[in-house]
């Protein structure tokens, strides 16, 4: 199995990169899906064992739509957007990962799927990790790509760098400033965390803009930064009774996060893999996404 893995990734280093499609398929269904007190935006597609697709901030669970495809060859894929983000319902809060985990399974509850695996990126990780350690029956396995997690392992560190100026940017003034400038907001991102910025497209900028320019996305947005230090108590919390126990992949960015990820999770799983996407920055699905895509699928077979 390992030797199949390690091939699976060593052929994804020499696909070239291509930029995300951004549009499901039609073999997708599209279902606003009332859960834990709000409304997400989901994506049903395929059939076989479940998969949960979690985006992160600067994009919205349309970042996932060439892996989504790949894996409903063979799973029954669902990609929600998260609470506030996308064309998900804005509510006022709630944007603590914890309680984000609790909206992710009171979406499986309404599909009628009792396991699946999960795999994040981004603050999708954090929501990934706290509904793994709070359901860990309902994880078969852990899939956490190119971001930190609140009060894990080296965080303290993690906050001290310069690049993550973002964490504590919020509240009403910052959102008027940010106004009608979303694209200069989110540019700075796709540009400053990127390998290789011409990889995150024109047309993926105008479409990620354009959703957060929505009445209280931007507003969300911040909030889930501004999270960070309820979710950094809370997943001490989790630690504190236990490291989580199914098999977790921890993938960064060459260019990134890179074997940090893995070193960030080890802290908090007992069985963890890790895995580096070449050739790539921070944002896995627009500037390596074959390879990206080889990796999870080889750790989910």
């Amino acid at each position: 199995m390992l030797k199949g893995f390690l091939a699976l990734i060593a052929a994804a280093m020499a696909l070239p990169c291509a930029a995300a499609e951004l549009s499901f398929p039609d073999n997708f269904s599209v279902q606003e899906i009332a859960a834990n007190g709000t409304t997400l935006h989901v994506r049903v597609g395929g059939t076989g064992p479940g998969v949960v697709l979690l985006h992160g901030y600067g994009e919205t669970g349309d970042m996932w739509v060439p892996m989504a495809v790949d894996l409903a060859r063979d799973h029954t894929v669902v990609v929600p957007d998260l609470r506030g983000l996308g064309l998900s319902a804005k509510p006022p809060g709630g944007f603590d990962k914890k309680t984000q985990g609790m909206d992710v399974e009171a979406v499986l509850d309404k599909l009628n799927i009792d396991s699946v695996e999960v795999v994040a990126h981004d603050i999708g990780n954090m929501v990934a990790y706290a509904f793994a350690a709070e359901y860990p029956q309902r994880v078969r396995k852990l899939v956490v790509i190119d971001a930190p997690l609140p009060g894990v392992g080296p965080w303290e560190e993690v906050l001290k760098n310069p690049l993550l100026w973002h964490f504590r940017f919020g509240g009403p003034d910052m959102e008027r400033l940010v106004a009608g400038r979303e694209r200069i907001y989110l540019d700075r991102f796709w540009n400053e965390f990127s390998a290789t910025p011409q990889r995150f497209s024109e047309a993926a900028r105008v479409h990620y803009a354009k959703l957060y320019a929505l009445p209280g996305a931007m507003h969300s947005g911040f909030a889930q930064f501004a999270a960070f230090d309820q979710d950094a108590i809370d997943n001490k919390a989790f630690m504190a009774k236990g490291k989580l126990k199914m098999p977790v992949l921890a993938v960064g960015g060459e260019k990134s996060f890179g074997p940090m990820m893995a070193t960030v999770m080890r802290f908090a799983a007992d069985d963890v893999h890790e895995a580096i996407i070449p050739d790539s920055g921070h944002w896995i699905m627009e500037e390596n996404p074959k390879a990206t895509i080889a990796v999870v699928r080889a750790f989910l077979q």
